[in-house]
């Protein structure tokens, strides 16, 4: 664990003293595929950070529709928002994979970094990225059509979870067809339709929860 931990942005260059007093407050946790870490709603009160699998974190609207807001794997941060503003969770994170976390309570979280001022600052920075990311997926709801999104977050996807192999880029994103749409805010038949297109074309091959990405510039073309 400590391994997976210090290569985390928030844990990076720590000193080994602060890390001793770091480990001992940092608890395992493991969550079964597709049962629910936090639920929105649910009290704030810990962080976790992703030490093996994939977390959806979703927000579901009055009329029981879901809004797949990202898609999280090892070295995120999770639930990291409630420690700062005391409000509940705004969101719902469930295990797309088998999942492994460590675990940080509010309480030893705000002790650890009172006098740390540079972990404080890694920390601004994770949420700084995150809220760049918000920005970047509104503004392409706008000014970008659906194949285009679904190009993007390919892509994304495989800069985090793709793995070389002799035929191509392959991405296992572990999500349904309803569950990517949600992701690219848009109709599971649109979506599909995009994937389809691409495929003829030659550019990936899908593969129930994965994609092999076969022309990558192509595909990197026209997420633009």
């Amino acid at each position: 664990m400590e391994a997976i931990l210090r290569r985390v942005p928030l844990f990076a260059g720590m000193a080994d003293d602060d890390w001793s007093a770091l480990a001992p407050r940092l608890t395992t946790v493991q969550i079964s595929k597709g049962d629910v870490v936090f639920h929105e709603g649910d009290p704030g009160d810990c962080l976790f950070v992703v030490l093996e699998g994939k977390v959806k974190i979703s927000r579901t609207a009055p009329d029981g529709r879901e809004n797949l807001l990202a898609i999280l794997g090892p070295g995120d941060l999770l639930g990291e928002l409630s420690l700062f503003d005391a409000i509940d969770r705004t969101a719902t994170a469930t295990a797309l994979t088998q999942l492994r976390l460590s675990q940080l309570d509010d309480i030893d979280f705000h002790a650890y970094i009172s006098d740390r001022p540079a972990v404080a600052t890694e920390l601004l920075r994770v949420l700084a990225r995150r809220l760049r990311d918000t920005n970047a997926a509104m503004a392409d709801l706008v000014f970008t059509d659906v194949p285009g999104r679904v190009a993007k977050a390919l892509l994304s996807l495989a800069g985090r979870f793709g793995e070389e192999t002799s035929d191509g880029l392959r991405v296992s994103h572990d999500l349904t067809q309803e569950e990517l749409a949600q992701l690219v805010g848009a109709s599971r038949e649109t979506v599909n339709k995009a994937l389809s297109d691409f495929a003829t074309r030659g550019w990936l091959r899908l593969e129930g929860k994965s994609v092999l990405i076969l022309d990558q510039p192509r595909l990197s073309r026209r997420a633009r």
